[in-house]
């Protein structure tokens, strides 16, 4: 038999009825209103993303600048020209993939400054192709530098005039010779930071014919200069960059540049003898301490 509820008691459950309704309902508005909230932490990850952003590296075109190319010298050139585009996309790959490493000046001594000195090398191999058979283009080296484009634009449109000469040796000796560097000359703190060492390449030689001579000497003196620059970065750097500073900015470089180097004093034999071979295996120097 069921009883009526007194009139007190139907108030007290309507009252607590209308508690927990205005109870839900305030869960499910804070729940919205959470749910809309931008998470700070992705904004702040975004941010911290976009300002780590390497930029991009342009370099002037050369292709532009060169004159008529005789039938005789297309091939190298065309060669040389792919080898630039090359150059630059992989120092692109290597200002993102080293992105936050070594100081201030880690992207000019690590990645501009060898991309410069490849580009001379390759240049330079351009104008002696087509110097061979026509006038040789001067200048040129005008266009090896290369400029980091913070906002990834490119603004280096090559459109500039070559001025100087286009040849990247050095001053002709014919009584140069290309030896180790021991260390006994530039600076005499050295001792501190080592010193880099390159395996001799004036005793490798074969008999030099007359018509070569010049060509090999002055590159022989490159190789001994490019030692000594080397061995002064290796003074100037001291405690920049992280453990593998010294082999991706200074001997790897090196490297680079000797096997350049080598490559034109084998042309330059080869041209009215036989082309020495296995020269390269003398382009990798190591760091003495």
């Amino acid at each position: 038999m069921s009883r009526a509820l007194p009139k007190y008691n139907k108030r007290r459950v309507a009252l607590i009825g209308g508690a927990a309704a205005v109870a839900l309902s305030g869960a499910v508005i804070a729940g919205s209103a959470l749910a809309g909230t931008p998470d700070k932490s992705s904004d702040t990850s975004n941010a911290r993303t976009l300002a780590a952003s390497p930029g991009t590296i342009t370099c002037p075109d050369v292709a532009s600048q060169l004159p008529a190319i005789p039938a005789s010298a297309k091939a190298e050139v065309d060669r040389n020209l792919t080898l630039l585009q090359t150059q630059i996309q992989e120092a692109n790959k290597r200002l993102v993939d080293t992105v936050g490493q070594g100081g201030p000046n880690f992207v000019n001594n690590a990645i501009l400054g060898p991309l410069k000195d490849k580009r001379v090398a390759t240049i330079n191999r351009i104008a002696t192709a087509i110097g061979r058979t026509a006038a040789k283009p001067t200048g040129l080296d005008s266009l090896a530098p290369c400029t980091l484009n913070a906002s990834g634009t490119a603004t280096n449109t090559g459109s500039g005039t070559a001025t100087g000469t286009a040849s990247a040796a050095a001053t002709p000796s014919t009584a140069a010779t290309q030896q180790q560097s021991t260390g006994s000359t530039g600076n005499t703190s050295n001792s501190a930071v080592g010193t880099i060492t390159c395996p001799d390449v004036a005793s490798q030689l074969p008999a030099i014919p007359a018509s070569a001579q010049a060509e090999v000497d002055r590159n022989l003196t490159l190789l001994q200069t490019q030692i000594t620059e080397a061995n002064n970065r290796l003074q100037s750097t001291v405690g920049q960059g992280g453990p593998n500073f010294v082999q991706n900015a200074i001997l790897g470089p090196l490297a680079d540049k000797r096997k350049s180097t080598i490559d034109r004093i084998a042309i330059a034999i080869g041209r009215t003898s036989t082309k020495p071979t296995g020269l390269d295996s003398l382009a990798a120097c190591t760091l003495t301490k």
